[in-house]
């Protein structure tokens, strides 16, 4: 279970540690959520091709995605200090070849997950639950950034996150093991439930199958406990936004959202503050 917080016992060796090794797995996080959803396209052109019955030889497949040091536009070879962490914000970043510069999104997504990786590692310290919780952020951040630019929650991620969150819990990491199985099933059942219902009434869809898997995945390392808060924030923070994108920017009303970013926050902040409160309690 995750101890109380108190800056008392603050281990800042550890934050520090976790601050530098953080910028470093946010600038994975970044390449990963432009290349994984570029892996999927082509593989889904090929499985197209073969199922019409299409050559699918080297010549007619589909682009397959640029190596790491390759632009992503124009495929050229980058310079290596351009895929150091923050690059765009320490010096011109732009490619080239093409021109085309990462926006801001890249230096907040490093810098964020850096200030969380130091939080972590200053709450935590040395010890494999940081790890683990590090890789569930890493996860639910590169997540959240797939489904917003893609509408897409790859099971590439999503399920080897959900297995890992049951093994680990096998020894009572953050759950005890019938919770987590119980947290597993019942986080996919309530929204599979809500989605055939919602499709009954309107004819419409509301979501899609991968935000049954996410909350099944959420509920399989923190337990069943933590799926009705998980839900309530999630719900009330896609609201908001919603409500937002309406009046300000005048997106339609039928506008799909992606639900997936306000699952993994809302799941991430349900983890944290555990059936008691974790973050809540004096030291």
């Amino acid at each position: 279970m995750l101890p109380p917080f108190s800056l008392s016992t603050l281990q800042l060796d550890c934050a520090l540690a976790l601050l530098l090794i953080g910028l470093l797995i946010g600038r994975l996080i970044n390449l990963l959520t432009y290349r994984l959803p570029q892996l999927m396209h082509c593989d889904w052109q090929l499985q197209a091709r073969e199922i019409l019955g299409l050559s699918t030889d080297a010549a007619a497949h589909p682009a397959a995605p640029y190596p790491l040091r390759d632009c992503a536009h124009c495929g050229r070879r980058q310079p290596l200090q351009h895929l150091l962490p923050l690059a765009g914000l320490l010096w011109p970043a732009a490619c080239p070849a093409c021109g085309h510069r990462p926006g801001g999104r890249n230096g907040l997504v490093e810098i964020g997950f850096a200030l969380l990786a130091a939080g972590l590692g200053g709450w935590l310290g040395w010890q494999l639950l940081t790890v683990w919780l590090l890789l569930l952020a890493a996860g639910l951040l590169t997540l959240s950034l797939i489904d917003a630019d893609h509408h897409l929650l790859p099971d590439a991620l999503v399920l080897p996150l959900l297995w890992l969150g049951l093994l680990l819990n096998q020894g009572s990491l953050l759950s005890s093991p019938s919770a987590a199985f119980w947290g597993a099933v019942s986080g996919y059942l309530i929204l599979w439930s809500l989605y055939w219902l919602f499709r009954l009434v309107t004819g419409r869809e509301g979501m899609g199958y991968g935000d049954f898997k996410l909350l099944a995945m959420l509920g399989a390392w923190g337990g069943w406990q933590i799926l009705p808060l998980t839900l309530l924030l999630a719900s009330f923070t896609g609201a908001l936004v919603g409500l937002f994108l309406l009046r300000r920017r005048g997106s339609p009303a039928g506008t799909l959202l992606p639900f997936g970013p306000y699952l993994a926050l809302a799941g991430w902040i349900a983890l944290l503050l555990g059936e008691r409160g974790h973050l809540l309690l004096p030291g």
